[in-house]
């Protein structure tokens, strides 16, 4: 909501000193201009990345004017949910107890009751994933903390891309504007002998192509390049933090501390308190009864 009201504000600051300087309006619209500066940015989109890039450039446009997806409430309810999972393995008996859970997590009578998680696709193969290394026992939490690492950082490198293929359209923008505007200036020269009127009317076209291209990189495309890098960088810190608790965890911490190991690495802006945490773990905390071992039937 913040990134649509701050690209409204940049379009009524600079129309609103437009009008108060008694500029006409109707004058701005210039259909050619836009369909110049839009179409050659397209074109450069498309010239420049591959498919799978766009897709994920055009989602993280529509990302970037949702509210962020990394709240105080968000790492609580997934720490209250990775200490569900601690209590419920070391109940059980060890982490093989888990193997259900995360080969399917939907049905799992933890993950189950937090689809936030389930709805986040990177962030739940991360967990399911790292956490089945230790079920099937090939790992040991140096390497599961390697790993882990290894995938964040890959994530990471992935979000970078739309980033980057943004910001090269907004670095672009402001030499289209000129190209449209030595368009409308090549149109202007052979129009001359026309009317001082008709004349004034084409270079204000031209000089809108230039206004355009300006505007549109440093108040609309560069801003949102910018919003959409601070959000792949808070995803990434947020597996992070979730990184530090399993790790804890697989070194032989109490859940409770693996729980707080991950809590101290949340940025103090963000991060609960340790009696917040605690209530809500008290409060809303549901560990799942282990199973009953089976008792072995002798003969009589």
């Amino acid at each position: 909501m913040l990134a649509l009201i701050g690209i409204l504000l940049v379009f009524a600051a600079v129309i609103g000193g437009f009008l108060v300087e008694r500029g006409n309006p109707y004058v701005l619209m210039q259909p050619a201009e836009v369909l110049i500066i839009g179409g050659s940015a397209l074109g450069i989109v498309l010239v420049s990345n591959p498919p799978s890039v766009i897709r994920r450039m055009a989602l993280g446009v529509v990302r970037a004017f949702r509210p962020p997806p990394c709240n105080t409430q968000s790492f609580v309810r997934h720490l209250r949910m990775l200490y569900e999972l601690f209590v419920y393995s070391q109940r059980a008996g060890g982490v093989m107890q888990l193997e259900n859970d995360i080969e399917d997590p939907e049905r799992s009578r933890i993950f189950s009751n937090y689809p936030e998680f389930l709805r986040d696709r990177v962030t739940r193969d991360l967990v399911c994933d790292s956490l089945r290394m230790l079920v099937i026992g090939v790992t040991t939490p140096q390497e599961l903390d390697r790993l882990m690492d290894i995938d964040i950082e890959v994530q990471r490198r992935c979000g970078h891309e739309p980033v980057n293929a943004l910001s090269s359209v907004a670095e672009a923008l402001p030499g289209l504007g000129i190209v449209a505007a030595v368009l409308g200036v090549v149109i202007t020269m052979g129009a001359l002998g026309s009317a001082p009127a008709t004349i004034g009317e084409k270079v204000a076209a031209a000089l809108v192509g230039t206004f355009l291209g300006i505007v549109l990189c440093y108040g609309v495309v560069g801003p949102l390049a910018a919003r959409l890098e601070g959000v792949g960088e808070m995803q990434a810190l947020f597996q992070h933090v979730l990184r530090i608790a399993m790790v804890a965890f697989a070194r032989g911490a109490s859940p409770i501390l693996a729980i707080e190991y991950a809590r101290r690495s949340i940025p103090p802006e963000l991060r609960p308190t340790f009696l917040d945490l605690e209530r809500a773990i008290k409060r809303d905390a549901v560990i799942p009864a282990p199973p009953k071992p089976v008792e072995a039937s002798g003969a009589a």
